[in-house]
């Protein structure tokens, strides 16, 4: 497509994306306005007339796209399916990367618009010829960890108007032109359909007779307590066993086949040197393979670790920990950096 200063600006509702819109119109691109439809809790669609008010307020062109059974296959049903294999989903992920950047480019191609941006806390750069994801300025809001999974022709054309910005600042714009509604407003927390304990969402959503109680069982394979099933824990688990001892204890494995979670007294003993990764994104292999230098996340925030990167014959991608790393799940993603640069990153399938 041939650029143009036109954008598609994925809408929530929220401060960021109100403050987004507000930022890119500023800077003289004809915004449109789309809020998807993907999830509605008891029917509550404030967030749709939050969105329009703001865009009809700054004048500009406003879409609804109901994405809400898609995004019950491919986003629900998978982290549903995800636990009930003794796995730890990334909804977020997987919706950012396969879902919702994707729908934005469908969109704006359909409507001749060149660029799409959303509120997300990252930046982008080209470097050594491939474009990639940075960590926003503001490390309690940076959403580089998410983004691993973007092609090239997607990263080309987004704009990322909220990189260089705290989120005190957002919330400072909002209110200084007027919007105090957005500047106001709660950040989301957690798994948009789920944000608080998925454990309900399961009971819920998992038809009866699929979450049975079983028991919890030591690393020498006694039973020491009894479980509400096996999907309700994750590995690294701490808090919320049921289980009263004068220690610390961790979940270290979950057998679905047996209804078994096995409890470890050591954390060491969840340590993995170890990982294979498949559904990988490799935005620059030169950049990323074999190099020392490389940094990886399993977890959004406040946990790195050096490691080396190869591929292997089978198609899966091998890290090896420069130093072990405890509470590694299957089906949890990874995200490979230098320094605050996304080199990529999958989904761990097994460690050791």
């Amino acid at each position: 497509m041939t650029p143009n200063q036109k954008v598609l600006l994925g809408m929530s509702g929220g401060t960021d994306s109100s403050v987004a819109a507000l930022l890119l119109q500023d800077a003289g691109y004809e915004v449109t306005g789309i809020t998807f439809r993907f999830y509605e809790k008891d029917g509550n669609t404030e967030y749709l007339d939050d969105a329009r008010e703001l865009c009809r307020r700054l004048g500009i062109r406003h879409i609804t796209y109901d994405v809400r059974q898609e995004f019950q296959q491919r986003i629900i049903r998978y982290f549903i399916d995800e636990y009930m294999k003794g796995r730890t989903p990334v909804p977020c992920t997987l919706c950012n990367n396969y879902l919702k950047w994707p729908l934005l480019r469908q969109i704006a191609d359909t409507e001749g618009i060149y660029h799409f941006a959303t509120g997300h806390y990252v930046q982008k750069k080209r470097i050594d010829g491939f474009w990639h994801i940075l960590c926003g300025a503001d490390p309690d809001k940076d959403q580089s960890f998410f983004l691993w999974g973007l092609p090239q022709d997607i990263m080309e054309r987004m704009l990322l108007p909220m990189g260089k910005l705290t989120k005190t600042h957002v919330r400072e714009i909002a209110s200084e032109r007027g919007f105090t509604k957005a500047a106001r407003k709660r950040d989301s927390l957690g798994v948009c359909f789920c944000p608080m304990d998925y454990r309900t969402f399961l009971r819920n959503h998992v038809p009866a007779g699929q979450l049975t109680s079983g028991h919890f069982y030591d690393e020498q394979d006694n039973v020491i307590g009894t479980h509400e099933g096996y999907p309700f824990y994750t590995i690294g688990q701490r808090r919320g066993l049921g289980i009263y001892q004068n220690k610390a204890l961790f979940v270290k494995e979950i057998l679905p086949k047996e209804n078994k979670v096995i409890i470890s007294d050591r954390l060491q003993n969840l340590e993995k040197n170890e990982i294979w990764l498949t559904d990988w994104n490799i935005i620059n292999p030169a950049a990323l393979l074999g190099k020392d230098d490389v940094i990886l996340k399993i977890r959004y925030r406040k946990q790195a670790n050096r490691c080396t990167v190869t591929e292997q014959p089978d198609g899966r991608l091998h890290i090896r920990l420069h130093e072990p790393l405890a509470a590694v799940a299957p089906g949890q993603a990874a995200a490979f950096y230098w320094g605050n640069v996304v080199l990529g990153g999958g989904i761990i399938q097994s460690a050791q």
